[in-house]
């Protein structure tokens, strides 16, 4: 793996974002081609990650407690915060992809104008959106801990990170 990760282990915030206690958001800086949400799409496919969508990032704390989702970055540029109102704000760009794991929450801060993303789930899992709600975070710890880690990651399929990413 010749690219640069970030990973970042995101507690309970114990009010809006559950976040996951068993894997680390994975941030994989200028590991995609830049461009064609198409190549993205298709390299997510080859490495068993569907049920992709082309489009930006929601600008409210959300997450998906019935799923894991990666985020390639097609165009453009966000600032994007991750765990909740008090985790960190990231910049990610063109060419990067992030791993979000069930129940780590996410919110477009700021984006430029070209901004183009593409998600996609593990062996194309039917996937929820959850506004970040102290009822909400209550309803989904249980259903966030049924989700099953990753079998392939996404950027470098069979034997990535996401594959070994969980706690030691």
């Amino acid at each position: 793996m010749s690219h640069p990760l970030e990973t970042f282990w995101l507690a309970d915030d114990g009010n809006l974002a559950p976040n996951n206690p068993s894997l680390p958001l994975i941030v994989y800086r200028h590991a995609l081609p830049v461009g064609d949400p198409a190549t993205i799409e298709a390299h997510f496919r080859r490495n068993r990650w569907s049920n992709a969508w082309v489009d930006g990032i929601y600008p409210f704390h959300h997450y998906h407690a019935t799923a894991h989702e990666v985020l390639g970055i097609a165009a453009g540029t966000a600032e994007v915060q991750f765990g909740g109102p008090s985790g960190p704000v990231l910049t990610v760009s063109a060419g990067d992809a992030v791993l979000i794991p069930a129940g780590i929450g996410h919110c477009r801060v700021s984006a430029s104008d070209d901004l183009s993303v593409v998600g996609a789930y593990p062996g194309g899992a039917d996937w929820d959106l959850v506004h970040a709600t102290p009822a909400a975070r209550s309803e989904s710890l249980p259903k966030i801990a049924v989700v099953p880690p990753p079998t392939s990651d996404p950027v470098y399929g069979s034997g990535g990170p996401a594959c070994c990413a969980g706690r030691p």
